[in-house]
C-alpha cells in the first residue's frame, strides 16, 4: 500500500478526513534520507519507508545540511487531519559513521540498537526522559520503542554493510520540540529538553482516541513508579487547579484524562494507586454518573430526567423536580441552585467510578467543579 492509497482507503471506509504519518514515521524517513546521502553523496528527492504494518510511505525531503563525515535531511510531519501538536514541524536526523572505540563518547543520552551497530540520540528538540516508569529508560532520548525499530528495520540495509569496527549515529532533533512539548503531556512526565517519537503503526488516525489515552496510561506508569499514592484525573484546566488548590498535587500526579474517564479507570483497575481524586464539571460528572466512560459530547449526553431524579435525592420537591426535567442543559439546571444536587451528582459518578474499577485497591473520591473553579460538590467514602 502506498501514501496514496493509505488516503484512499480512509475514504472508502466512509471517513472525509486524512490520515497522517507519526513522529517516527517522520524520523525514520529522515533517518533513511540521511543515511543513503552519507553513501551516494547526494540527497534523494524522497524517499520511502515501509511502515510497521507493511504500508509503503513516501516522504519528500525538506531540508538538507552537510558537513565533513555527516549528512543531515528533515522531512515536514503531515499529521493530516488530526489536531496533533507537531503537524507542520521539521523532523530531522543527521546521520554519521563512528568508530566503535569512540561511540560512548559521542553523547551522554545515547541508545544502541542492533548489537551496537545503531546508536540514536536525542538532538535539539528531542526529550530525554528524566522520571521512571515509562517505556524509555531514564536518560535516554524520547524515541519510544515502536519508533525505535523502525529506525532500525528502515536502516537494516545499511546497518548490515558495516564493518565490524563501525556504527551508525543517528541523532533525531526537532527544530521547534521544545516549543512544541510545552503543548504536550511531556512536563509531567518528566521528558525534558523537547518532544517524544512517537508511533507504533506509522499512521495518524484522525481524532485518534488511542493517542489521548496512551498518555494517561504513561501518567500513571509514571506516578506508580514515582511512588505517588494519590493521583487526580480532570476533564480539563479548571477542575485540575481546583485539585491542586485542594491538595497540592505534583505535577506528576496529575492525569489530563479529559474525556477519557472510562479509560482511565480501567487502567487504574489494571494498575492500582491507593487514592484517586477524579474531578470535573457538572455536565461532565452527570454523563459519567450516568453510566458513560467516554464524556465528549459528540459521544454521550446529559439525561436531564435522570438529573431530576438526582434532584428529588437531594431533597428538591416535585415541583423543582419538573423544572429540571423540562431545562434545555445541565448549565440551566445548575442555575437553579438546587441545594446538595452537585453532591449527589458526585456520589452517582463515584459508585460508576467505582463499578469501573472492580474491586481495585484504589480509594475514590469526586469532585464537582463549577466554570469559575469553584467546588460545588463531593463525594469519597
Amino acid at each position: 500500500m502506498t501514501v496514496e492509497s493509505v488516503s484512499e482507503s480512509a475514504a472508502d471506509s466512509g471517513s472525509p478526513l486524512r490520515t497522517g504519518w507519526t513522529t517516527g514515521a517522520c524520523a525514520a524517513a529522515a533517518a533513511l534520507a540521511a543515511t543513503e546521502a552519507l553513501s551516494a553523496g547526494d540527497f534523494a528527492d524522497a524517499v520511502e519507508v515501509v511502515l510497521p504494518r507493511g504500508e509503503r510511505a513516501r516522504f519528500a525531503v525538506a531540508h538538507t545540511e552537510r558537513g565533513d563525515g555527516w549528512r543531515l535531511a528533515g522531512v515536514v510531519k503531515d499529521a493530516g487531519d488530526d489536531p496533533d501538536v507537531t503537524h507542520g514541524a521539521l523532523i530531522c536526523a543527521r546521520a554519521e559513521y563512528v568508530s566503535r572505540e569512540t561511540e560512548t563518547a559521542t553523547a551522554a543520552a545515547m541508545v544502541s540498537l542492533c548489537e551496537g551497530r545503531l546508536l540514536l540520540t536525542a538532538g535539539e528538540g528531542v526529550g530525554v526522559v528524566t522520571c521512571p516508569g515509562l517505556p524509555v529508560a531514564v536518560g535516554e532520548p524520547a524515541i519510544n520503542p515502536g519508533p525505535r525499530k523502525l529506525l532500525a528495520e528502515t536502516l537494516s540495509g545499511h546497518l548490515a554493510a558495516l564493518g565490524r569496527d563501525k556504527s551508525l549515529h543517528v541523532r533525531i532533533s526537532v527544530p521547534d520540540g521544545a516549543a512544541l512539548a510545552k503543548k504536550t503531556w511531556n512536563g509531567r512526565l518528566g521528558i525534558e529538553g523537547g518532544i517524544s517519537i512517537l508511533g507504533t503503526t506509522g499512521i495518524v488516525r484522525p481524532y485518534s482516541c488511542a493517542a489521548w489515552i496512551a498518555s494517561i496510561h504513561r501518567g500513571v506508569d509514571v506516578a506508580r513508579a514515582l511512588g505517588h499514592s494519590h493521583v487526580a484525573g480532570s476533564t480539563g484546566s479548571v477542575s485540575e487547579a481546583a485539585v491542586r488548590k485542594l491538595y497540592g498535587l505534583p505535577e506528576t500526579a496529575l492525569l489530563d484524562m479529559g474525556d477519557f474517564a472510562g479509560g482511565m479507570l480501567k487502567y487504574l483497575r489494571q494498575h492500582p494507586i491507593p487514592r484517586l481524586t477524579l474531578a470535573g464539571g457538572f455536565a461532565k460528572l452527570t454523563k459519567l454518573g450516568q453510566g458513560a466512560g467516554d464524556l465528549h459530547s459528540a459521544r454521550s449526553e446529559v439525561s436531564l430526567s435522570w438529573l431530576s431524579e438526582r434532584a428529588r435525592e437531594s431533597g428538591a420537591d416535585d415541583a423543582t423536580a419538573e423544572r429540571v426535567a423540562g431545562c434545555r442543559s445541565a448549565a440551566e439546571v445548575l442555575s437553579l441552585g438546587i441545594e446538595g444536587l452537585a453532591s449527589e451528582v458526585a456520589r452517582h459518578a463515584r459508585a460508576e467510578s467505582l463499578r469501573r474499577l472492580r474491586g481495585a485497591a484504589v480509594s475514590v473520591e469526586t469532585v464537582v467543579v463549577s466554570r469559575g473553579g469553584e467546588v460545588l460538590g463531593r463525594a469519597d467514602e
